[in-house]
């Protein structure tokens, strides 16, 4: 009875202190929400993201070999890649809020949205430091106590994104957001995945720069040749 009374605040501080920083990415997810991109989109990429990471970590549970941190820093090429992307295909937002396909209607295609994984992705790189904290909580924990952390985990993601959810709804950061977030977002992005590539180490081995810098190189190629074909640029 006693390690489960312990197991909740140790969930509770666990999850806090590695996610404080998600209120700010998921306030910035909210505020872009628009036909193509729904509430729902970031609060299901939020639970799959950190599903992922709980996954990640669950062998320290077992008493099993981790990944070694620097190439979990490699998930900070996730961000980048998306900040990219929208730096490259800002234009494109407005024509496609007004186009919503009839596929997008069915469960499978909701389940496998692009905007879900994403969130999922940014969510996951964000995070990759928090492995190294759940690892040894898990390691620590009973048969008894892990499904009580875990349940204060995923509880406490619905408590994040409803928190981050209703900071956007606050006039002044609505309405700064709205204004600036835009512009802002895909710049945060980029910075997050250095941070984390920085943070991890990955970029003290030769081998992860040139792997990094490759797959960063590939994805600035790809957005360009796909903006250069558009019908937009075409047209102009």
């Amino acid at each position: 009875m006693d390690e489960l009374i312990t197991a909740i605040p140790a969930g509770l501080t666990a999850f806090s202190a590695t996610n404080i920083d998600d209120i700010v990415i998921l306030s910035l997810f909210f505020s872009q929400v628009n036909t193509n991109f729904r509430r729902w989109h970031i609060v299901a990429g939020q639970y799959l993201g950190f599903t992922a990471l709980v996954m990640a970590s669950l062998p320290g549970f077992f008493g099993s070999l981790i990944v070694p941190q620097a190439w979990i820093g490699m998930l900070g090429i996730v961000p980048i890649a998306i900040g990219i992307n929208s730096l490259i295909n800002r234009d494109d937002d407005d024509s496609d809020d007004e186009v919503e396909t009839e596929h997008n209607n069915s469960v499978l295609a909701k389940i496998f949205s692009p905007q879900v994984y994403g969130v999922a992705a940014v969510t996951v790189a964000n995070g990759s430091d928090n492995i190294s904290i759940y690892v040894p909580l898990f390691a620590s924990s009973t048969l008894a106590s892990l499904p009580v952390i875990l349940a204060v985990f995923f509880s406490m993601v619905g408590v994040w994104c409803y928190a981050a959810y209703r900071l956007t709804n606050l006039t002044a950061i609505a309405s700064t957001l709205t204004r600036h977030g835009k512009n802002i977002v895909p710049f945060i992005l980029i910075g997050l995945g250095i941070f984390i590539l920085c943070k991890s180490h990955t970029l003290e081995s030769s081998s992860l720069t040139a792997m990094t810098l490759l797959a960063i190189g590939s994805c600035v190629l790809t957005q360009a040749i796909n903006y250069w074909r558009s019908p937009q640029v075409e047209k102009n």
